[in-house]
């Protein structure tokens, strides 16, 4: 029989028939799989484990529902900041003569009522829907955020307070509220929309920033810094608020495309955006009348508007299931 040295073998692995040689070939692999790249299963790099972020973002990247909405929501960012770059024409420039036309050379969604072009007042109302959605979901979040996290954390009195607040902005409904409030706004600029939008959100996100920050504060490890002699503004910044900011971003990445869809019905019912501000809601409300004769000019800003809020629906939804730990 030719020995270990002539077959190449270990020697381990011919002499150990016994349980010591099957033991020296599971050690063997047991090194083998310490020594993969990403280590254990659920680790990074070096069999270091994961965070929240890096989790999420590891389960995003996979989720064909996450792809497919940020594509369109990074063409919506990408028309409204250059609009011209896909759309040579001016939203404002109308001809009559044209008016109810439809697609033609020159114009591929055919023109509206005005004769205004529906394509170019179509790209550049992703413009105004974007900024005016943008800008409420980040004053409502930072409101809401600062206002619940504070409340949940040091309770008392100031978290009655805040808790009666929000059962009153809960009871006035939105659209009615936006009739009363803005009919009486000359402005013709998006902030007074915005404001509106930041003063009606806010409670829902307070009431989940100070659920979480409340869930965040009972953890043994907030406990632990607090009985290390840590200030209520280290405990906030650096041990809470990194732990309690998960639901607020899912929240008010979903929120986003409601303000969107608020704007445009604002918009339609005359209390939003007026002309001549380019809006989806303003072209909707303006082509209503011709549908039957054009219908063209209402379908192409309702599907843009339609698709915009899906996106970041869909969005909200993938970044849900990514950042929840109950989902996996």
């Amino acid at each position: 029989m030719p020995d270990a040295q002539q077959t190449g073998a270990p020697e381990g692995a011919i002499a150990g028939t016994g349980m010591g040689g099957a033991m020296d070939l599971a050690a063997g692999e047991a090194r083998t799989v310490e020594r993969a790249p990403g280590g254990p299963v659920g680790g990074g790099p070096a069999g270091k484990p994961r965070s929240l972020w890096s989790d999420a973002w590891h389960d995003l990247r996979r989720n064909p529902v996450f792809i497919a909405s940020a594509l369109v929501i990074l063409f919506l960012v990408f028309i409204s900041l250059w609009p011209s770059a896909i759309a040579s024409g001016s939203p404002l420039r109308c001809d009559l003569a044209k008016a109810q036309e439809g697609s033609q050379p020159g114009a591929p969604f055919g023109y509206d009522g005005q004769g205004c072009d529906v394509y170019t007042r179509t790209v550049y109302g992703a413009r105004t829907s974007v900024a005016v959605g943008v800008c409420a979901t980040l004053g409502v979040a930072v409101l809401g955020s600062v206002l619940g996290g504070l409340a949940g954390f040091f309770g008392g009195v100031g978290d009655s307070i805040l808790s009666r607040t929000t059962d009153i902005f809960f009871a006035i409904p939105v659209v009615l509220g936006g009739l009363v409030l803005l009919s009486v706004v000359t402005s013709n600029t998006i902030w007074p929309v915005i404001g509106f939008m930041v003063l009606l959100g806010w409670p829902q996100i307070s009431r989940i920033a100070r659920g979480a920050v409340i869930t965040a504060r009972q953890n043994d490890y907030v406990q632990a810094a607090r009985a290390l002699g840590a200030s209520n503004s280290r405990l906030l910044l650096r041990h809470i608020a990194p732990n309690a900011v998960a639901p607020v971003i899912v929240v008010s990445t979903i929120a986003l495309g409601t303000y969107i869809a608020l704007e445009a019905t604002l918009s339609y019912l005359g209390v939003g955006l007026k002309p001549p501000s380019v809006s989806w809601g303003i072209d909707i409300s303006a082509a209503s009348p011709y549908i039957r004769n054009a219908p063209h000019a209402l379908l192409w800003p309702s599907g843009a508007l339609a698709v915009t809020v899906l996106a970041f629906i869909m969005l909200g939804d993938a970044v849900r299931d990514a950042l929840d730990p109950k989902l996996r």
